[in-house]
């Protein structure tokens, strides 16, 4: 029988404008403030649990809007439901919301905070604290001019940073340009190219063959063509012999599949803004099942949804390449609490739930 203790009360959010501090720009676009929504919620035990929306228009097709109207009605379907029900919760505003991932991202971080609060554990014990320990992060080069590039990777290498990921996809030349700058500047790093879906197969290949010409290292190609193009991510993998991982190709635990019947992609990177929180721990399972490996991202995300990230990491164990860095992007840090950054490494809690808190604005919502 449900606990009724755990049932939820309130659901309470508002709109959280954080200043990046580089345009973050991808080959499908830009954005230079993180437009996000915080969410909080409380059960009738008086536990309070914290989420984030994350919208990227230019990737996931959600803006805050969209996220604002679609939590107000999500808002209400989960009043009187049980926290400790939040796989099947995560399954039933899938169904309601298929195209709001994000929306449904943030209220199922609240609940499963809200409810480790309540279990007093931190969130990745209740996923099987499988691998707790502190993680090393890659950090995100957005693109830019050469010397600002330069620029930004030197500032990173000094904190500790030595796997950069370089935003590519929009100008092979210059791509090419940029890495090899970065690479003559800074000794002993390696890179991940993320196309963000922009390259062409001959554009990826030329990109790859020209990084190999300078002796650059790359570990990773990330979603270098359009998501649909299962075709040239198998060739691109085949022909490079670089490792392939498939980022915008999987929103779903059905194109995790369709991505390893395809031999598409050597890994999958989980984003839980991408699919919710409950489906991305079956895609995570799925993924070690079938022999790929796991990375795991986000969107431009604060750390209380870069902290249930961590906590899949620590509770799931099995992921190999974190690409938790984008609070250290954000010109501010809205939350208090919670896991830490040291230079490159993200440092584990021990306090219940997620553990961390954020004042609510003044432009707040409340559904009871």
């Amino acid at each position: 029988m449900a606990d009724m203790s755990v049932t939820i009360r309130k659901v309470e959010f508002w709109p959280v404008d954080v200043p990046i501090t580089d345009p973050f720009v991808v080959a499908t676009g830009a954005r230079t403030i993180a437009e996000n929504v915080f969410l909080r919620i409380t059960l009738s035990n008086s536990a309070q649990g914290y989420g984030e929306a994350a919208p990227f228009p230019e990737v996931g097709g959600e803006t805050r809007e969209s996220c604002l109207t679609a939590i107000r009605q999500l808002g209400k379907t989960v009043l009187g439901h049980s926290a400790e029900g939040y796989q099947e919760m995560g399954r039933l505003l899938s169904e309601q919301a298929l195209t709001h991932p994000a929306a449904r991202c943030g209220l199922e971080t609240a609940v499963i905070d809200a409810y480790c609060r309540t279990l007093n554990i931190p969130v990745w014990q209740l996923w099987g604290r499988a691998d707790v320990r502190a993680r090393e992060t890659d950090i995100t080069i957005p693109i830019a001019d050469l010397d600002k590039t330069v620029a930004l990777a030197r500032g990173w290498y000094v904190k500790g940073f030595r796997l950069f990921k370089m935003k590519v996809g929009k100008d092979v030349e210059s791509d090419i340009r940029r890495l090899e700058a970065v690479h003559r500047a800074l000794p002993g790093i390696s890179f991940i190219g993320d196309g963000n879906q922009g390259f062409s197969r001959q554009d990826c290949l030329r990109f790859a063959r020209g990084v190999k010409r300078f002796g650059g290292t790359m570990v990773l190609l990330e979603q270098p063509v359009v998501r649909d193009d299962l075709d040239s991510m198998a060739a691109i993998r085949q022909e490079t012999g670089i490792p392939v991982a498939a980022d915008e190709s999987v929103r779903s635990l059905a194109d995790a599949q369709e991505v390893v019947a395809r031999g598409a992609a050597d890994y999958i990177n989980i984003k839980i803004m991408k699919t919710g929180v409950a489906e991305a721990m079956e895609i995570a399972s799925f993924t070690k099942a079938s022999g790929l490996k796991l990375m795991i991202g986000g969107m431009v995300e604060t750390r209380i949804a870069m902290g249930c990230s961590f906590s899949l990491v620590l509770g799931l164990g099995g992921f190999e390449v974190l690409d938790l860095d984008t609070p250290l992007l954000l010109a501010s840090d809205p939350v208090t609490g919670g896991y830490r950054y040291e230079g490159s490494r993200l440092q584990p809690w021990s306090g219940p739930g997620l553990d961390m808190t954020s004042e609510p604005s003044l432009n707040l919502t409340t559904i009871e």
